[in-house]
């Protein structure tokens, strides 16, 4: 029979599941974490907890927050179980559980309520994920968007905020006035630069609130970029009912993650921070390296083999990895074309950190799939994929393969049109790219001439050449014959 997790039972849970080692009693916060979902306690929750663990930097337990609907339906959940959570490590020879608890509360989803958690002196650290929609960018310019309604509300009315840029502001126009030290802004978003991003959103919202109090951010507030990585899939009733069956533990919100997770942090807090070096966060001055590391070998290589998947019908990310023809393009891709693109990261050896990456696709347990790599490619190409394509342009390099993953996604926006295939394109341009990707059937430059996805690319000569080869042997020959000649 399960035990239902909470802080009467934890010392009964079965003796294969780890318990924190020290006392919720120990904990007082130094935190707050404002969007509470299945990454935060994958990542940065386990992180502080493993911390904890240790038995140094009691001081810095989290405080959940958050100010939106499925804020409140996390709150719901975890008050049950006294905010503990199950953390379950897909270790694909062998599941292990523990539970977490270095999060002592999570603030009432109301503004003011937020507003004076927030400027309480024992608050030293704001950390966010909030998603990449909530830091308000434009799409085209990736720029702040100052004019967006909910933004605009906020200016209006800065006392009474409804935004997460609005609460950080509102609380630290509050401790400059009561002169208290204010705290670090750090995000732990999977976007690139995200503490620029989250500095920019701040300070021109700001300034449109109040020059003086936007000139004292500038000067007092710090926003440290990171890098931040662990596969953590959305919790369904098949997890929960998972852990009753392997752990007998219920818990309204578990979370299974891979093993596997990385944090590289620039070292940049204004009023303190944990040591978290000692539990293996890497503090460097500059995250730039590490992230495109991540942003070309990792999410490209994502792109690079959900196409070809997709259009053979593979559904899940490890049967890609056991289907040899695509393993091999992703590493020949990987070696010749998108390595050579990177500039030396300190400590790391792209090759090991390439098969990390490979072991970590290869997984079973995380059963990652592939519609969900799919998802978004008329946003995804042009961050992932066509950077990588630009900087091997720049250096008179080939970039034939990179030329095949982007005709595999034409032929696979084709197919999303096809009425007699079961592939659906889940993309917010579908009807576009279907219509470009059927034009492109007879005359494969169609579909380059989308200047808003592929920019300049489609006047190269010679990527153009390589995408129309590749596009007319996808039709001649199929996916697998095209891949086999690839690799010849």
């Amino acid at each position: 029979m399960s035990i239902k997790l909470n802080n009467l039972t934890l010392d009964t849970l079965p003796s294969k599941v780890k318990k924190p080692n020290y006392s919720r009693e120990s904990l007082s916060p130094g935190i707050i974490h404002i969007g509470v979902g299945n990454f935060h306690r994958a990542h940065q929750a386990m992180y502080m907890h493993k911390l904890f663990n240790t038995g140094v930097a009691h001081d810095w337990a989290i405080r959940g927050a958050g100010i939106k609907s499925y804020d409140a339906a996390m709150r719901d959940k975890l008050i049950q179980q006294d905010w503990l959570t199950t953390v379950v490590e897909l270790d694909d020879k062998n599941l292990t559980a523990q539970v977490t608890a270095a999060m002592t509360d999570f603030i009432e989803n109301d503004a003011a309520t937020l507003v004076a958690a927030l400027s309480e002196s024992e608050i030293r650290i704001v950390s966010l994920t909030i998603t990449e929609g909530g830091y308000f960018m434009d799409d085209k310019t990736g720029a702040f968007n100052l004019a967006h309604p909910e933004i605009q509300a906020d200016i209006a009315n800065v006392d009474s905020p409804s935004t997460v840029f609005g609460l950080i502001i509102a609380a630290l126009k509050n401790r400059r006035t009561k002169k208290i030290k204010p705290f670090t802004v750090m995000s732990c978003d999977n976007i690139p630069h995200n503490g620029d991003v989250t500095q920019r959103a701040v300070n021109e919202m700001a300034k449109a609130i109040d020059p003086e109090l936007a000139n004292w951010i500038s000067k007092n507030v710090t926003f440290p970029n990171s890098m931040v990585d662990c596969i953590t899939p959305a919790t369904s009733a098949q997890e929960r009912e998972r852990l009753k069956t392997l752990f007998d533990i219920e818990d309204q919100a578990p979370v299974f993650c891979e093993p596997f997770r990385q944090w590289v942090l620039e070292d940049n807090f204004v009023n303190g921070r944990p040591p978290l070096e000692d539990v293996g966060v890497e503090f460097v001055k500059d995250v730039a390296p590490f992230e495109l590391m991540k942003l070309r070998i990792l999410n490209g290589g994502h792109a690079s083999i959900a196409y070809p998947a997709a259009l053979l019908g593979i559904s899940f990310v490890h049967d890609v990895m056991a289907d040899p023809m695509i393993s091999q393009y992703l590493k020949k891709l990987v070696s010749e074309e998108v390595i050579p693109t990177l500039a030396p990261v300190p400590g790391v050896s792209f090759d090991e950190y390439f098969a990390i990456i490979e072991s970590r696709f290869a997984n079973p347990e995380v059963r990652d799939t592939v519609p969900r790599l799919c998802q978004d490619a008329s946003n995804r190409l042009p961050k992932f994929i066509l950077p990588i394509i630009a900087a091997n342009i720049a250096s008179n390099r080939d970039c034939k393969g990179l030329a095949l993953v982007v005709a595999l996604w034409c032929r696979l926006c084709f197919e999303g049109g096809n009425t007699e295939s079961d592939f659906t394109l889940d993309d917010p341009q579908s009807a576009r790219l279907i219509t470009q990707a059927t034009l492109a059937k007879d005359n494969a430059s169609i579909f380059l001439q989308m200047n808003d996805i592929f920019g300049n690319l489609g006047n190269n000569d010679n990527f153009a050449k390589n995408f129309t080869f590749w596009l007319e042997m996808l039709w001649d020959v199929g996916t697998l014959a095209t891949l086999k000649h690839y690799l010849k």
